[in-house]
């Protein structure tokens, strides 16, 4: 299993190194030294634990849909023209942008601050890692 350095860790949970050695002290994580001496956590009990501790707002304006991907977030950025538009939406720590005419903008209300979701559907996703790591 992937061992995870407690910096990386806190950087993924958007806490303190702090934070995560405590969790490891009471229990919430395992850790253990890695190869260099260094304090680590299992990648997959990271994963879980920043599943489990993920809570974005609820959708209150969520109806049936086939799109799985939704984040609810804030306003953080409207660039204009007379036809186009690009809407950034801070969810949490993700930032995720959109495309949509001027129109749209303005029929939906949107203005810096308001509370908005993005739905995503997506037939193509990318997935990457970091440069280095060994195909087994």
């Amino acid at each position: 299993m992937p061992q995870i350095r407690i910096s990386e860790a806190a950087r993924f949970l958007g806490v303190s190194d702090d934070t995560v050695r405590r969790w490891a002290e009471n229990g919430t994580l395992t850790a253990q030294r890695d190869a260099s001496g260094r304090l680590a956590v299992d990648g997959l009990e990271l994963a879980k634990l920043a599943r489990d501790q993920s809570h974005l707002p609820d959708d209150l304006a969520r109806s049936g849909s086939s799109a799985r991907n939704r984040f609810v977030g804030l306003v953080a950025g409207i660039t204009a023209d007379k036809v186009m538009a690009q809407v950034e939406l801070q969810c949490g720590p993700f930032r995720v942008v959109s495309l949509m005419s001027s129109e749209a903008v303005r029929e939906l209300g949107l203005e810096l601050g308001s509370v908005a979701t993005a739905v995503v559907k997506a037939t193509t996703v990318i997935i990457e890692t970091p440069p280095g790591k060994s195909i087994v």
